[in-house]
């Protein structure tokens, strides 16, 4: 089928996995991910370590459960990762489109555009979590540099859109496979 041939990622591509987390209560859940084969891996080392320290993950939903709608999906506070659709605001297809991208916490870690439109304001997503865009406050679930799911992410060779100039993405890590 030619749509099917257009697509960036196939099925084959894909890995579905199941992750062991503790929710903001500190209850152990069980998370559903839908990952590239090519972070695969790295994923099921990251979560381990996150889960063996007990760091607080909200959820960790598949984004059929927010009928592919990403902004639902992190006003929700869902970590997810593959969602195939484009950057926000643009018609190029995300790093999530190929299942190389995961957002961990967003609605604490929000994505933030400056000097967004001719009047240059900032723009902020999701609606609800402007003040944690504020990163010089101290509040928790904050991924910053000293934050263990940065580092973790880092030490596998994923990039942090936190570190990003145009925009800052705080709730995202990503890895293009080679």
């Amino acid at each position: 089928d030619e749509e099917m041939a257009s697509l960036a990622v196939s099925y084959e591509d894909l890995r579905y996995m199941n992750i062991l987390y503790y929710d903001f209560n500190g209850d152990v859940q069980t998370g559903e991910l839908i990952c590239n084969k090519a972070i695969a891996d790295d994923l099921i080392e990251i979560f381990y370590e996150l889960y063996k320290n007990e760091y607080q993950i909200e959820s960790v939903r598949l984004i059929d459960d927010y009928n592919g709608d990403d902004t639902a999906s992190m006003e929700a506070n869902n970590t997810s990762c593959f969602n195939y659709r484009p950057v926000d605001g643009t018609s190029s297809l995300s790093k999530h489109a190929l299942g190389c991208a995961i957002d961990i916490n967003p609605f604490y870690n929000p994505y933030v555009v400056f000097n967004k439109g001719k009047a240059g304001e900032t723009y902020i997503s999701p609606a609800g979590s402007e003040i944690y865009a504020d990163r010089s406050k101290v509040f928790a679930y904050k991924i910053d540099e000293n934050d263990l799911c940065y580092k973790l992410f880092k030490e596998h060779g994923f990039t942090w859109g936190g570190n990003w100039n145009s925009c800052k993405d705080y709730q995202h890590f990503q890895k293009v496979p080679q």
